[in-house]
C-alpha cells in the first residue's frame, strides 16, 4: 500500500484499485496500533483511531481535499501518484 504521506506520528496510505469495500474515495490512517479508513470528505468510514488524530487527518484532508482526489483518482486507475505534503 502506497504511502501518501507522514505527519506526528501518523501514516496515510492509499490502495490502488481500493473500490470493493468502500466505495467512497477514501485514505487508510494507520497511528500506533490503531487503523481507520476515513473518506476524502472526513467522515471515519471503518476502523478506529484517537480523536486527537482523527481531529488532524480531518485538517490535513481538508487543506489537501484537490490533492486526496487527484490520487485518488489515479489511484482507483492502478496508476501511481504524488505523495501530499504533511500537515504542519
Amino acid at each position: 500500500m502506497p504511502e501518501l504521506s507522514r505527519f506526528m506520528g501518523i501514516v496515510i496510505k492509499m490502495l490502488f484499485k481500493d473500490i470493493t469495500q468502500h466505495n467512497k474515495p477514501h485514505i487508510h490512517a494507520y497511528y500506533g496500533e490503531y487503523e481507520a479508513s476515513i473518506g476524502i470528505d472526513g467522515e471515519l468510514l471503518a476502523g478506529s483511531i484517537p480523536v486527537k488524530q482523527l481531529r488532524m487527518i480531518q485538517a490535513w484532508l481538508a487543506i489537501h481535499e484537490d490533492e486526496a482526489y487527484a490520487a485518488w483518482n489515479k489511484a482507483v486507475q492502478g496508476e501511481q501518484f504524488n505523495k501530499i505534503d504533511p500537515l504542519r
